[in-house]
């Protein structure tokens, strides 16, 4: 008997109707035609500003004022600015992957998934923080007036304020929603900040604690003295981006549990600073880079609407970067004499914090100047930091603490009333007097006065309920990804105490 051959039977495709939930999504997509091509996958890529879009539409069609009751330019105009500050919260967000790279790079590799872990989970309570108590304290109602507000908890979402707004042919007119995540982003930037000071000795869980309470109170309460109207901008005080508000309130946040932690194991022998060098530079020539990158959503996104000064504030957040890299390069190799990697990092970074109080307030030629002076500070202010007896394992303080003072006090100095052509000198040095000098560095002395207080009590508290706010010596020797996490960052590499 022979038995004929048969192909074997194909696999009957179900039916949408009949797909479970996990082969729907998968049959639908398949459905598409030419979904499986390259090009489709790019097209895919614009899904994100497609929701944006469907959002606001959305939310429009559930307000007083939709935008069908706009005109061709209001509706566009509208449009663009929600979108403009949607792409540059992207990019702010996507600063906490260049400081995660700047400060694993420059710690040892026993420690750098402590580092990777602190820099990812920060942002997700920074934000969560933020969206239930922190927004309200930065951008609510005034409980008393100029120092304290509060509007209850979580955000209002309703757009309606923004259409009207834009139907009265205002700019910059946001979706509630995509404000609070481009402020949420700066409030992660300010956590990270403080990663970089404690590094290769804090206890993870209680570092924890720490971000939640600066991102919940500390940050929002003082940010809302200059961005929501109130003493310090009373004053004329003028932070256009967070040099202040930011950079030295993390800054100083930093500093004060990298006082209370005590330096590494190793970093002082005899009162002498010992070089500690990091594991990777390659990696964290990446985050800045990567930091150069997302700074451009950090300043030019902070003009909140999409106008012709946009890219002039690209433009002097560039030049200062510039500058203080080269000053870097130049001071570390007179000092040294070769350059010096981690300094002309740090040295755009000090040229990035150096021009975001005034990127908005300087002419081109200041802000190079600016981010030059910059990059000379940082190189000094690290060899000072290492003089008093405090360990900075990536120069987070001289970058974003020193370089946040004198970003905010530069503008009292060669400062410029507004950003058009022409405009008339603020600074004691272009004719402006001393009056703005005064109030920048009134408002920078505030928000260093406010960080001490706070965050001393707090790292006090934290660390007397938890018993410490410092591994034990035995897990500092071994590395905190072991003592930690219980896993290593390069586990096919033979591990050394």
């Amino acid at each position: 008997m022979t038995t004929a051959l048969q192909s074997p039977p194909r696999r009957r495709t179900a039916r949408l109707q009949e797909a479970s939930l996990l082969e729907g999504p998968l049959l639908l997509l398949n459905s598409i035609r030419g979904l499986r091509s390259n090009q489709s996958l790019i097209w895919l890529a614009t899904v994100p500003l497609a929701l944006l879009g469907l959002g606001i539409f959305s939310f429009a069609a559930r307000a007083g004022v939709g935008l069908s009751d706009l005109t061709g330019p209001q509706a566009a105009t509208f449009l663009a600015d929600n979108l403009w500050l949607f792409i540059a919260t992207i990019l702010v967000i996507f600063m906490n992957a260049g400081f995660a790279m700047v400060e694993a790079g420059m710690c040892r590799s026993k420690n750098a998934v402590n580092i990777l872990a602190k820099n990812l989970f920060v942002f997700a309570l920074a934000v969560t923080a933020y969206w239930f108590i922190g927004y309200s304290l930065m951008y609510g109602d005034s409980v008393v007036g100029g120092w304290l507000y509060f509007n209850g908890l979580f955000f209002d979402p309703d757009p309606s304020g923004a259409l009207e707004c834009a139907a009265a042919g205002e700019t910059g007119c946001l979706v509630p929603a995509v404000d609070f995540l481009f402020q949420a982003a700066f409030a992660g930037t300010a956590a990270t900040i403080v990663s970089g000071l404690v590094a290769e000795r804090v206890k993870f869980g209680e570092f924890i604690v720490f971000s939640l309470i600066l991102t919940a109170f500390i940050y929002p309460i003082s940010g809302s003295w200059q961005w929501n109207g109130g003493w310090l901008s009373e004053l004329g005080f003028i932070d256009f981006a967070g040099s202040s508000i930011v950079h030295s309130v993390g800054g100083w946040a930093g500093l004060i549990g990298a006082m209370l932690l005590g330096p590494r194991i190793g970093k002082f022998v005899d009162g002498k600073a010992q070089a500690m060098p990091g594991h990777n530079m390659a990696l964290a020539t990446l985050g800045a880079l990567i930091l150069w990158i997302g700074w451009y959503g950090f300043n030019p996104g902070s003009e909140l609407a999409m106008d012709e000064y946009v890219a002039f504030v690209a433009v002097t957040t560039t030049l200062a970067a510039a500058g203080g890299a080269i000053a870097a390069t130049v001071i570390s190799t007179l000092s040294s004499g070769k350059p010096d990697l981690t300094m002309i990092i740090n040295g755009i970074l000090a040229g990035l914090v150096s021009i975001t109080a005034g990127c908005g307030n300087m002419t081109l030629t200041g802000s190079w100047l600016a981010g030059f002076v910059g990059g000379v500070i940082v190189v000094f202010a690290v060899s000072a930091l290492d003089s008093f007896g405090i360990d900075d394992p990536v120069g987070a303080f001289s970058v974003h603490g020193v370089c946040g003072i004198w970003g905010t006090v530069v503008i009292g100095l060669w400062g410029v009333d507004g950003m058009d052509p022409g405009a008339a000198g603020i600074g004691l040095l272009n004719g402006g007097g001393i009056s703005t000098l005064l109030v920048q560095a009134l408002g920078a002395g505030a928000y260093a006065v406010w960080t001490i207080v706070t965050c001393w009590i707090a790292w006090s508290i934290i660390g007397g309920f938890f018993g410490g706010i410092r591994v034990s010596e035995e897990e500092e020797k071994q590395g905190l990804d072991i003592g930690e996490h219980g896993m290593e960052a390069y586990p096919d590499f033979a591990s050394s105490n």
